[in-house]
């Protein structure tokens, strides 16, 4: 068989699946007994109707030290559910730890608040030792008082409890937003839209993840992302229940991502196709100097111009009051409404002075 599909243009398959086929290092096959029935020192306790961070590590070890001396610790999860694996000294405590918890819930002595019922699902597991590498919240290696301890441990135990029992995720500036029934499309503008009506948006961020579009939303500070998360937590951005958002804090403070792009927005960058309108004439290095071939340079002083410059400094006193003085143009001043960042043209000044400033009489 080994040597037929070795040579075979087609594979071997099972229901459609591709199979590889080897020799195996065993001469018999022993199945005498279920693995739950193997003595053993490790117990696979699975909890039904957890998620996580609901049961700590801390409150498995206060249940199953009960039976005896708990080893190590080591918590996961599986399509099954929460999933922990507790080693015991030996194979008599495991089983009397399972004998005693299978089947059921966790004692409620065992929490600081009120939770619902936590059952508990245990059989011997095959592993006889595990292996721990650091100290968390997910394992913990009570033989082992130098082993290091993961920065995520320390962090966790810092965190605040909340009233229902559960700790409170770290605040923070930057929101994740996961976009479900995604039915229109969500982009950053769209994104902004929603988000500036509680502060100042200063970054955006969309990727997909998992087959799911999230975004990173920056506010300036973490009160204004606070007040938007509580707001939008669970609301659609469309009616009929579409793009509904589910908000958390990321642990960024300051997103580095493209200023303009399809997918991305720094709203703290001025737009590219704005900065030509930015610079008046008279701080464009580029434009044409006032007087030509003496770039850099004053004119000279030239006796026949004394003349003009004196009915200039006269003008004033020539006129009625509200009418321009000829050859001297008003100050371009932006729209009313027009944001802060907006600019005329500099082909629009026609020589006159930027506002605010006292016009300049060559």
């Amino acid at each position: 068989m080994v040597s037929y599909y070795a040579s075979s243009s087609e594979p071997a398959q099972v229901r459609g699946k591709t199979v590889y086929i080897q020799y195996s290092n065993r001469h018999e096959i022993v199945n005498s007994k279920g693995p739950g029935d193997v003595p053993g020192n490790v117990l696979l306790v699975t909890i039904e109707g957890v998620e996580a961070g609901d049961v700590s590590i801390d409150v498995i070890h206060l249940v199953f030290s009960a039976f005896g001396f708990v080893h190590k610790i080591a918590t996961f999860e599986k399509t099954a559910g929460f999933q922990a694996l507790i080693q015991f000294t030996d194979a008599e405590t495991a089983s009397s730890a399972r004998s005693a918890l299978d089947g059921r819930s966790i004692p409620r002595q065992a929490f600081l608040f009120t939770f619902p019922p936590f059952i508990l699902t245990l059989i011997i597991n095959s592993h006889r030792d595990l292996n721990i590498k650091f100290q968390s919240n997910r394992s913990r290696d009570y033989t082992n008082p130098m082993l290091p301890v993961n920065q995520t441990a320390i962090d966790i135990a810092l965190q605040p409890i909340g009233p229902d029992g559960k700790r409170k995720e770290p605040e923070s500036n930057v929101l994740l937003a996961l976009v479900e029934n995604m039915q229109y499309a969500v982009t950053v503008d769209v994104l902004h839209t929603v988000f500036s009506a509680f502060g100042t948006v200063q970054k955006i961020a969309i990727f997909e993840k998992n087959g799911q579009t999230q975004a990173l939303i920056q506010y300036p500070d973490v009160t204004v992302a606070t007040a938007a998360k509580e707001a939008l937590e669970g609301h659609c951005i469309y009616d009929g229940g579409y793009c509904k958002l589910h908000l958390t804090y990321s642990r960024h403070t300051d997103l580095n991502v493209k200023a303009f792009s399809d997918k991305s927005r720094d709203y703290t960058v001025l737009d590219p196709s704005l900065r030509a309108t930015q610079v008046p004439a008279w701080q464009n290095a580029q434009a044409a100097p006032a007087y030509p071939g003496l770039q850099g340079q004053m004119p000279s002083w030239d006796p026949n111009q004394q003349e003009v410059t004196q009915s200039y400094l006269s003008a004033p006193s020539s006129f009625p009051p509200g009418q321009a003085v000829p050859g001297y143009s008003s100050p371009a001043v932006p729209p009313a409404g027009a944001s802060p960042h907006a600019h005329m043209p500099p082909s629009s000044f026609s020589g006159a002075s930027p506002p605010g400033m006292q016009p300049y009489y060559g």
